[in-house]
């Protein structure tokens, strides 16, 4: 999915460098590769993918990463992809 993109600078994802442990859980759990490990700190590489979903903040033990779904309209996008008929989005 490396041409995802729903509206460029509008997520809300943020990152705490300070508060990250370099587990790498939200390299894992992240649909989009928006991060990767650098000198053992996740670093965000593709800020415009994210979805919103949340996967990463809701798996980060130090709470170094937030987002607030509804910007990217992670719900709207998701059921396009899979077929299902929306009204509006979010």
């Amino acid at each position: 999915m490396k041409k995802f993109r729903y509206l460029k600078n509008v997520a809300t994802l943020k990152l705490d460098q300070e508060k990250c442990n370099g587990c790498g859980n939200c390299t894992r759990v992240c649909p989009h590769t928006v991060f990767k490990l650098e000198n053992k700190k996740a670093e965000m590489i593709d800020f415009d993918a994210c979805m919103e979903c949340g996967a990463c903040a809701l798996n980060c033990p130090e709470e170094a990463l937030t987002v607030t779904p509804g910007v990217g309209c992670a719900a709207y996008i998701i059921q396009t992809w899979t077929g299902k008929e929306v009204g509006a989005c979010c």
